[in-house]
């Protein structure tokens, strides 16, 4: 089974933790110094929010989070089918955890995380530096394709 996951960077964490344990009506079910998590199950989700990254506040990447190693290799099989650029990740020490790990960065350049949780660790850990550099990679060609259909007169502007 898979659970949705949303990672936010905040400014302020105890206001947050007290916002968002009103919201899901439930504590965080890991408390840090620098990072709260809840994992939710209604509605199924792995929610997640730090202080730590060193992006502004703000900041968000989504993912999917798999019970299996053969989900995330089936997940893994799929985007690599449709020529999307992966990024890897084995044995990730970060948020708290070890986990297996495949990045991807979508057309507009939000960041997608697929993975495995293998366990609990006592460190934070570190993210991927080549993340950022794909990311704005992404971003620089979804740039460029917005610039292009500019040119085709205006769109209309709405909000979800």
């Amino acid at each position: 089974m898979k659970r949705a996951h949303i990672g936010l960077q905040v400014r302020d964490l105890e206001r947050s933790v007290q916002f968002y344990a009103t919201l899901f009506g439930a504590p965080p079910t890991v408390r840090e110094a620098d990072y709260a998590k809840w994992m939710c199950d209604d509605p199924r989700i792995n929610f997640s929010i730090t202080t730590r990254c060193g992006d502004a506040a703000g900041s968000v990447h989504f993912g999917i989070q798999v019970d299996e190693a053969a989900e995330l290799a089936d997940i893994a099989t799929r985007l690599e089918k449709a020529g999307e650029a992966t990024i890897p990740e084995k044995d990730a020490h970060c948020c708290y955890h070890n986990s297996d790990k495949l990045w991807v960065i979508d057309p507009d350049a939000f960041r997608w995380e697929t993975f495995h949780t293998k366990g609990r660790i006592v460190d934070y850990g570190e993210t991927l530096a080549e993340l950022e550099q794909a990311r704005l990679a992404r971003l620089a060609a979804s740039e460029a394709t917005e610039r292009e259909s500019d040119t085709a007169g205006p769109s209309p502007k709405s909000c979800c």
